[in-house]
């Protein structure tokens, strides 16, 4: 007996016929269709959405509210002075170095702190760094170079001062030579 594509049918049982819904009583899901007899869920778009308890308290509001996860923090990655002390001496060490020697390893603005001694003179130019860090890379010799702080724009007093050096005159506040008379 050859096989043919015609002749191939799935294993007896695998399948079976799809009811077909809101047919009436000879479908076997009756006069309902499957869904039951009235209420929400038996109308046409009677969707109830995933996060909907029945009516009870949600969850969201059933939870308190704690803590704070401030948008504007800034993660800085952190280097100990110590840490510093295998640069040879006169070396400028900034972030290409300290990524190459593996001290950071993602990107992003780095913070120098205290911790160990630092006994060569360097030029240490990282974003940001402590009092105490500061204080151990001069007692050593050395400088440290931070980038200039940028103006917070977000406030309320500095976006007040960026609108009035717009409305500003260039050549000062009144023209000279003119008189009004009231």
């Amino acid at each position: 007996m050859t096989i043919r594509l015609g002749s191939i049918r799935p294993a007896a049982g695998s399948t079976r016929p799809s009811k077909r819904r809101g047919k009436g009583t000879a479908t076997g899901v009756g006069g309902t269709a499957g869904k039951g007899h009235k209420g929400k869920k038996a109308r046409a778009g009677g969707k109830i959405p995933a996060w909907f308890e029945g009516g009870q308290m949600p969850i969201q509001r059933r939870l308190p509210k704690r803590g704070f996860k401030n948008p504007g923090r800034v993660e800085y990655q952190i280097v100990k002075v110590g840490a510093l002390a295998a640069a040879p001496a006169q070396a400028t060490v900034n972030a290409a170095w300290l990524r190459e020697q593996r001290f950071v390893r993602r990107p992003g603005p780095i913070k120098l702190l205290a911790g160990g001694d630092l006994k060569v003179a360097l030029t240490v130019q990282v974003d940001a760094a402590s009092a105490s860090a500061k204080q151990a890379v001069e007692t050593a010799g050395g400088t440290l170079q931070l980038p200039a702080p940028k103006p917070d724009l977000r406030t309320k007093r500095a976006r007040k001062h960026r609108v009035a050096a717009k409305a500003k005159p260039e050549g000062g506040s009144k023209s000279e030579g003119t008189t009004t008379n009231a």
